[in-house]
């Protein structure tokens, strides 16, 4: 199968200390939390083909989520009416790539999923976490979402070293501070030798080491409230790249990040 890729990488959060130190979590300046680039018409057939075949792998929504799923819904479709390549019409969107998507609220995660590139997870406030309550995850690198789906942020993040404690807190409160006017993102980075998109994962069990460091992959992830349900969205731009494409002191500093026994 021919790689999904981008042709060049937009931003590399190793060379910001702003971006690479945990949780790198920083101000969105503009209104960009859904964006277009040169491999859109390649991710949206695979989302289509995925949501297709495999739809309970792909999509996850709990009965406690359904209204900011719905709200979700509106406020990704006003957004597109905004973005140049998409059409909307009655009942129905045209995509940069040319597909027509009919629009159906009873679906409106599946029906977002084939819209944007981006992966959208809902998450929402119960007692003093906030929990995963349904999401559209086409794209996920080394987790799956039957696992994830209804847990808290701790919960969620149990194989990842270094997330309890401080920085849990640090995220949590975070995640109590987002105003519906401050959008947030951050970034990560993780070389592979597979570029394959959707790479799902079981809870501690690691992804293969890459031996060649061929892709560079990374994703910019967005947290935007939304002011009606007062849910989070959790949005997911995954970017891959060849790693020979980067530049030569990107690609260092990348290596320096990133050793071989990372």
């Amino acid at each position: 199968m021919t790689p999904i890729l981008q042709q060049t990488l937009p931003f590399a959060p190793w060379m910001d200390p702003r971006t690479w130190r945990l949780p790198g979590i920083v101000p969105l300046t503009d209104d960009g939390w859904i964006a277009t680039d040169d491999a859109y018409a390649g991710q949206m057939a695979e989302r289509d083909r995925l949501i297709l075949d495999a739809p309970d792998a792909v999509h996850a929504l709990l009965p406690q989520g359904r209204d900011a799923a719905a709200e979700l819904y509106a406020r990704v479709l006003g957004k597109l009416a905004t973005m140049p390549g998409f059409r909307i019409g009655q009942g129905q969107v045209t995509r940069p790539d040319g597909v027509t998507v009919t629009l159906d609220p009873a679906a409106p995660l599946q029906t977002l999923g084939r819209l944007v590139q981006e992966d959208l997870c809902l998450m929402q406030a119960s007692g003093d976490q906030h929990v995963l309550t349904g999401a559209i995850l086409c794209f996920p690198a080394s987790w799956t979402l039957a696992q994830k789906i209804g847990r808290p942020l701790v919960g969620i993040h149990d194989p990842v070293e270094d997330y309890a404690g401080d920085l849990a807190r640090r995220v949590q409160r975070l995640f109590d501070a987002i105003r519906p006017e401050q959008p947030l993102m951050r970034f990560n980075a993780l070389v592979y030798d597979d570029p394959t998109l959707h790479q799902p994962r079981a809870e501690f069990v690691a992804r293969p080491r890459p031996v060649q460091r061929l892709y560079l992959r990374s994703e910019r992830q967005c947290l935007l409230r939304l002011p009606q349900t007062g849910a989070v969205l959790f949005s997911i731009h995954t970017v891959i790249v060849r790693t020979v494409d980067l530049d030569p002191d990107v690609r260092a500093a990348l290596d320096a990040a990133l050793p071989p026994e990372a």
